[in-house]
């Protein structure tokens, strides 16, 4: 069934806080070349604002150290490290948005670990000592970086203390976070500081329990954070994991829930509320991060989450990622956006195409969007399905009649999906190559390009009809921009003199 839509001549400013934010391994992975140039290739298209991860105290960092001498041990900070990273960040245009954790060798008071970099959660030895840390760091990046920079850059207390993350008591991490958030206003008032960063598990009990503590002790809080993952329990398979998803609206159900007990504290509730961390499926060895589905999927999410949430933080940008230890292989399921040998995953282009969509939205459904900024129409479709049910989806199909912005314009299509931006497809093709040669990286990368195709759109009674269909597990996006038509202008050229050009 075709869905005839009269687009009307203005809308509402279109929430869009795709982004802000994106997701990145531990800190330490900024030092590999690799790294610097999934960066790049995403900051060109996308021109993410923040960047945010794990690992900013643990030892591949090497910030902190204890040195001893003659029997008596001093403290020492060592941001070499630091420097270089923030350094590639900012050179890349993506400030940090700095998560506090792990905890280093020296301030361990346990010894569990997660990931294959075991990064240790267990609270501090020494809760001063930690505070002195954090307000050191932040001095020391206030020092570098200059003070009316580092003020923008905010600051996040641990990850996921709800689950594996933390080995401590819900109650610890609230004294956690005291400590942590005195001492990043200690450094400058002005520095945003927020918690709890919780994942979906036992939510409203967090996060009524950390907003209570904060205001009955009046501690600081700028800002609310948590994370969102729609897919439901694992299924392991040797070297992978696969899930049944929820709808893509189940995140957003659960960003209103949020929202709902937020507005339950006068203090807290027009907070800025950021998701530093969302994905389909919560594991990087999940091959739905690498398929044409998920590039949908995540489309319908971002077209509707900036209702609710001021960031929304793709985990992550990179598949130079190593928390389920080093990647096997091109594909293997990992987060990022972009695949080990700089190799463009469909995801990508989906925060490609809605970092060109225009402020005012003007249509919004569950397959479509209709934006404008000025005389450009930036029209962004997706059509997921779970393929697994053995029942392709039906195309989605529209006519649009859209306002004029001039007598002609020009529109070009961009499509993701089928034999189009999709290289895992074509990989597979290829045998599912473990370690790629020179002609099988070239061919990857040319197949990660999405179609585009033109078309010249006349006005009719003041409107142009635009015609869009969406096949199963695809994204496209389609700009329409007004021509000035110069063609008058070329005296004698006739193209049906020769190959019948309109």
């Amino acid at each position: 069934m075709t869905k005839k839509i009269e687009v009307p001549v203005s809308g509402k400013p279109f929430k869009n806080n795709a982004t802000f934010c994106v997701g990145t391994g531990r800190m330490g992975l900024a030092l590999q070349k690799e790294y610097t140039e999934h960066l790049k290739i995403v900051q060109e298209a996308v021109h993410f604002r923040y960047i945010r991860g794990h690992g900013l105290f643990c030892d591949d960092m090497g910030i902190y150290r204890e040195i001893t001498m003659d029997d008596k041990t001093t403290t020492f900070y060592n941001f070499t490290y630091l420097d270089r990273v923030i350094d590639t960040y900012l050179k890349n245009g993506i400030r940090p948005f700095l998560e506090l954790g792990f905890m280093p060798e020296k301030l361990k008071s346990g010894e569990r670990t997660v990931f294959y970099w075991k990064g240790n959660v267990t609270p501090p030895s020494s809760y001063e000592k930690w505070a002195e840390l954090v307000t050191t760091t932040l001095n020391h990046l206030i020092e570098r970086y200059g003070r009316e920079e580092v003020i923008t850059w905010p600051v996040e207390v641990w990850n996921e203390p709800n689950i594996g993350f933390w080995a401590g008591s819900m109650e610890e991490y609230f004294k956690l976070y005291e400590y942590s958030a005195e001492a990043v206003k200690k450094a400058d008032p002005r520095i945003q500081v927020g918690g709890p960063a919780i994942c979906g598990v036992d939510t409203e009990r967090w996060l009524r329990s950390f907003f209570e503590h904060c205001i009955n002790n009046n501690l600081p809080l700028d800002f609310i954070t948590r994370h969102c993952y729609t897919a439901q329990a694992p299924t392991n398979k040797g070297e992978y994991v696969y899930h049944v998803m929820h709808d893509p609206t189940f995140m957003i159900e659960e960003l209103k829930e949020t929202r709902k007990i937020m507005s339950d504290y006068p203090r807290i509730a027009n907070m800025p509320l950021h998701i530093t961390e969302f994905n389909s499926s919560y594991v990087p060895v999940c091959p739905v991060h690498d398929t044409d589905f998920n590039a949908a999927f995540i489309a319908r999410i971002l077209s509707e989450a900036g209702e609710y949430a001021d960031s929304y933080s793709y985990w992550t940008f990179s598949d130079v990622f190593e928390e389920a230890d080093v990647p096997k292989s091109v594909f293997h399921g990992g987060f990022g956006m972009v695949a080990l040998n700089s190799i463009k995953k469909p995801t990508f282009y989906t925060f490609e195409f809605f970092s060109k969509a225009g402020r005012e939205l003007l249509y919004r459904d569950e397959h479509l969007i209709v934006t404008k900024d000025g005389d450009k129409y930036v029209i962004i479709g997706w059509n997921w399905h779970d393929m697994r049910d053995h029942k392709p989806s039906p195309d989605e199909k529209y006519v649009l009649s859209l306002p004029s912005i001039g007598k002609q314009a020009l529109l070009i299509k961009k499509e993701v999906g089928g034999a189009h931006a999709n290289p895992m497809q074509t990989w597979s093709n290829m045998g599912k190559p473990r370690n790629l040669n020179k002609e099988q990286l070239k061919i990857l990368q040319t197949a990660a390009e999405p179609l585009q195709t033109d078309a010249k759109l006349l006005e009719q009674n003041g409107a142009y009809e635009v015609e869009v269909t969406i096949p199963c597990n695809h994204l496209c996006m389609l700009e329409i921009t007004p021509v000035d038509d110069k063609t008058e202008t070329y005296l004698g050229f006739d193209p049906e003199e020769f190959y019948g050009m309109k």
